[in-house]
């Protein structure tokens, strides 16, 4: 099955054609596509030095801008199980980040990214802002701000490590007894976590372990783990996973720390039916 994949890039020398129309003009697609396509973030708006993805239609051109219409079809055409609101705090919320869904967008959309799903569905609605990450085959806790301020204040808990988070991930094996501290470099990095056996499922020959990282690169507690020889289950990038295994077994459960606009201690953990399990 082949899909279209275009990119088009137009300099604005009329104000009397709006920017659907032109992106219709130059590319061949249709209107109606063009209008999805922006929705969904894939036409981007330069005005100055500041780029912005274009959203509204009808949003008035002048002679000098630029737009950029990055139009992938399969792309467009990704769907994700909606993520769900856990914990309200009115400037701050916690969701439950489903498998599959982004932390971050591209040039080519951001519609299957977690803040804009929240900017688009939380009730009362409030503007979504990113305050950390998640791999996308990762499942859990995310906190998104509502404010600017909220959002700066705990992205410098993150930064500062300010904060205390837990994972829990299956791996492959019989995970040791008590807690296992690993500092392997991830991306040449220092990194270190710190692993605790919670059950061990004889049957399967997997493990339920706790996870508590003390820094936060890429990837860091699938590495780890494979890096001692306990893959995690549904790991197809650093683990043995194939198409037909189950998706990854790694999800953020647990946040504590002092909220950095009451100064009271907040714990947050997800539910029980959220986290993973052994299958």
């Amino acid at each position: 099955m082949s899909f279209e994949k275009i990119q088009c890039h137009i300099k604005v020398t009329s104000i009397d054609v709006d920017a659907v129309t032109l992106l219709a003009q130059e590319t061949g697609l249709s209107k109606q596509k063009i209008k999805i396509a922006m929705q969904k973030g894939a036409v981007w708006l330069t005005q100055g030095k500041q780029t912005l993805r274009l959203r509204r239609a009808k949003k008035a051109l002048k002679i000098g801008n630029e737009l950029d219409l990055y139009y992938n079809q399969q792309v467009l055409d990704e769907a994700v199980t909606p993520a769900e609101m856990l914990f309200d705090e009115g400037e701050y919320s916690l969701w439950y980040k489903p498998y599959g869904m982004r932390s971050q967008g591209s040039k080519w959309s951001d519609h299957t990214t977690i803040d804009r799903y929240v900017a688009l569905n939380c009730q009362p609605q409030r503007s979504a802002y990113l305050i950390h990450r998640l791999d996308r085959a990762a499942t859990g806790l995310m906190l998104i701000g509502h404010t600017k301020n909220a959002t700066r204040a705990i992205a410098n808990m993150f930064e500062t490590r300010n904060l205390t988070k837990y994972y829990q991930v299956i791996v492959h094996g019989k995970f040791p007894t008590g807690t296992v501290s690993i500092n392997t470099d991830v991306d040449n990095k220092p990194a270190l976590s710190h692993a605790t056996l919670i059950e061990y499922q004889a049957q399967l020959n997997q493990s339920l372990v706790s996870v508590k990282i003390e820094s936060g690169r890429k990837h860091q507690i699938r590495i780890h783990m494979a890096s001692l020889g306990y893959s995690v289950v549904g790991d197809r990038l650093h683990g043995k996973a194939d198409e037909q295994s189950p998706n990854l077994k790694l999800t953020s459960c647990y946040f504590e720390f002092t909220c950095p606009l009451t100064h009271s201690v907040k714990v947050f953990e997800l539910p029980q039916h959220l986290q993973p399990s052994f299958e």
